[in-house]
Order: structure tokens, then sequence, then C-alpha cells
């Protein structure tokens, strides 16, 4: 397994459009391996999801785990959401926008439906954080960043503090 680089905003990037996955893919050794990749990433970040835009690999998957002791990893391959209910605020960060939190407006709960990490499609109903994290990850999948929520004043505030970030 490998620390793969995560893409951080302003990086012209993240604003790819991934592709989708050949579900025939998701079983061969190597897109098992870039799974691996991507939870030892997201883990060592310390993050609770990620998506495969952020390590510049620009197809339709990623990998979650909300749980306090990454004991619940997930994956979700050309994941779509088949129903949004509800409204809620969450303080979101990023591992693309590091050190910045902003509260987003999402769905309190959705419906999605993906291939997971052993090719078999299903469906599942999350709300609260977990129902959070996978709009966040699908809107990276779509080329959208969770800064693209704030005004534009915000926005090129947070660009221009972590490009003072990284010239430190």
């Amino acid at each position: 397994m490998a620390i793969l680089d995560i893409l951080e905003f302003p990086d012209t990037r993240l604003r790819t459009v991934a592709k989708p996955v050949d579900p025939a893919a998701v079983a061969t050794p190597a897109f098992q391996s870039r799974l691996d990749d991507m939870f030892e990433t997201m883990y060592e970040a310390p993050g609770i999801g990620l998506a495969a835009s952020q390590v510049d690999v620009h197809e339709r998957f990623m990998v979650i785990d909300v749980s306090d002791d990454r004991s619940q990893p997930l994956v979700f391959v050309n994941p779509e959401i088949l129903e949004r209910e509800g409204e809620q605020v969450y303080q979101e960060g990023c591992l693309s926008v590091p050190d910045i939190f902003a509260d987003v407006t999402r769905a309190n709960s959705i419906r999605v439906r993906a291939i997971g990490r052993d090719g078999e499609a299903f469906e599942m109903a999350a709300d609260g954080l977990l129902a959070v994290c996978i709009q966040h990850e699908m809107d990276h999948l779509a080329g959208k960043l969770f800064v693209d929520y704030l005004s534009p004043l915000k926005r090129e505030m947070v660009r221009k503090k972590l490009a003072k970030r990284k010239r430190a």
C-alpha cells in the first residue's frame, strides 16, 4: 500500500469531472490495490472520505469511513443519489482544502446506489454525517468543492490563505 498525494485547492485538476468505472474492473487486483491506497491515504490524512479525483484519478469512485474506530470502510463505485430528503447544515472540512471549515447545507437523508468493493451493485439509505460525506465526495467526482458553496469573497480568502500556507 502507498500514501497518495492529495490535490489541494485551487489545483485545476480538482475541477475535472470523473468518468464512470467499468464495473468489470472493480474486481481486478489493480483496482483493489488502488482502493487500499486510498483508504491508507484517507486514514493517514486523517479524513473520513476521499474521492478518486482528489488523488488525481478521474474515475467515479470514493472511499468513506465515518466510524470513530475506522471499522466501517465503505466503497462507492459509480455512485448516484436516487433520493434526497430534508435539509441539514453541517460544518464541513476537506482534505483538498486543509484547515478550512465552513457551514454547508445538504440533504439530511439520501438513498444512494453504487457498486461496492466486491463488484456487486447495492443501494443504501444514509443520514446525518454519512449522508453529508457521501454528498461531499460525490461533489468531488463532479468537479465541485465545498468552497463552491461559499460566497466569492470567502472563497478568495480561502485561496489566499492556502497560497500563503504553501509559501511558508
